[in-house]
């Protein structure tokens, strides 16, 4: 199996895993990095060819001009992005914060995505640009420049992860790619969070979503996912299925990598169905 490969292109930084077959992008969240999909090569078949990213200001990669960036400007920063390596279509995975990017590129580039898969969807707050931020999201910028990425990361890692006590490792996984936030490139992305709208955009998206969620993900609960696939079985009149992983929290993917990718396959493979309800769940374990 092919290692993952740090790479840079311009202004973003990235690492691949090299195939030949369909390309895959993975979209991190708000505290995290590309590093943290690097356990998800060993569960996915070695002819895809992998391509992760850091987000403006994450890592290696260029902070935006803009301190209160959209959704769209991220997007418009993949889709050169992509273009700079050759990437011509993609299947398209979105984490938390991701989701909001993901669904942006494939709005304002459908023609590039093969699929759209959303992992814990973030749904945003809908605040409008240049308003005062929602406490939630100013004290996170706040709670970073006091403490530092550090600090920062020991005091918010195990709310990721169901059952710390029991799941060490994988709070350990999410501590350390937390830890690597820089404060410029988080509050950009806090902002971006203030701002998004998932239902919203999804409703405008022409490609059918495909979601995957912890079932004890507390920090973006299922209650969420549900909102976004209704919000695009409604104006569609089809439904995406909803993959729940049991014993899982946000870090869904670091969490159960194997039923992670199981169901990320499955979303790869699977086409909406013609019918608007109900938005049917497909609980992995």
């Amino acid at each position: 199996m092919t290692s993952w490969v740090q790479q840079k292109s311009n202004r973003v930084s990235y690492i691949a895993r090299t195939g030949p077959g369909p390309t895959v992008i993975f979209l991190h969240g708000i505290g995290s990095n590309s590093g943290s999909f690097e356990p998800l090569a060993n569960q996915l078949p070695d002819h895809f060819n992998l391509i992760a990213w850091n987000a403006p200001g994450y890592l290696g990669s260029n902070a935006l001009d803009d301190p209160w960036p959209m959704p769209a400007d991220y997007a418009s920063i993949l889709d050169k992005f992509l273009k700079r390596i050759g990437v011509k279509r993609a299947h398209i995975v979105g984490h938390s914060l991701g989701t909001l990017i993901a669904v942006s590129f494939a709005r304002k580039f459908s023609e590039r995505v093969v699929t759209l898969t959303l992992a814990s969807t973030a749904n945003g707050y809908n605040v409008e640009r240049l308003t005062p931020l929602p406490p939630k999201v100013s004290n996170r910028i706040v709670e970073l420049e006091r403490l530092g990425p550090l600090e920062f990361a020991q005091s918010r890692a195990a709310n990721l992860v169901y059952d710390p006590q029991n799941n060490q490792s994988v709070v350990s996984q999410v501590e350390s790619a937390m830890a690597q936030v820089n404060l410029r490139g988080y509050a950009q992305a806090a902002h971006l969070l203030a701002s998004g709208n998932l239902p919203l955009d999804l409703e405008r998206t022409s490609i059918c979503p495909n979601f995957i969620i912890g079932a004890e993900d507390s920090v973006t609960p299922i209650s969420q996912t549900q909102v976004a696939a209704k919000a695009w079985a409604t104006k569609h009149g089809r439904s995406p299925v909803i993959h729940e992983i049991a014993d899982a929290g946000h870090a869904v993917y670091l969490q159960k990598p194997a039923a992670f990718c199981k169901a990320l396959l499955d979303c790869f493979a699977r086409s909406c169905r013609p019918d608007p309800t109900p938005v049917p769940k497909r609980k992995e374990v």
